[in-house]
């Protein structure tokens, strides 16, 4: 699990808009031009926002002509989404007291 890399992905507005549209858009995807019209960028702004979501394993993208299409990839996030889930409830056993919420 990239948990830091995702987590830190994901902290950035620009990244976190990209990752909600194309989870939205699932499993279709999107075309990195209608990424960047959704979230109010160029085309040439979003490459490096691209490179960081792919790198955290968050999206992938598959070329078909001159068109990139990108899709969110929700597994990496589901295995960090029940990891936190676990330390919660973890956390809240180990309090004083726990056995009576």
């Amino acid at each position: 699990m990239q948990a830091m890399q995702m987590m830190s992905a994901l902290s950035q507005a620009t990244r976190w808009k990209v990752y909600q549209e194309l989870v939205d858009r699932l499993p279709d995807g999107m075309s990195a031009g209608d990424i960047a019209k959704a979230v109010g960028m160029s085309l040439n702004g979003m490459t490096s926002h691209f490179a960081i979501l792919t790198a955290a394993g968050l999206i992938s993208s598959q070329k078909m002509g001159r068109t990139v299409t990108y899709r969110a990839e929700t597994e990496p996030v589901a295995e960090l989404s029940e990891f936190l889930v676990a330390a919660v409830e973890r956390g809240r056993a180990a309090r004083p007291g726990a056995d009576k919420i």
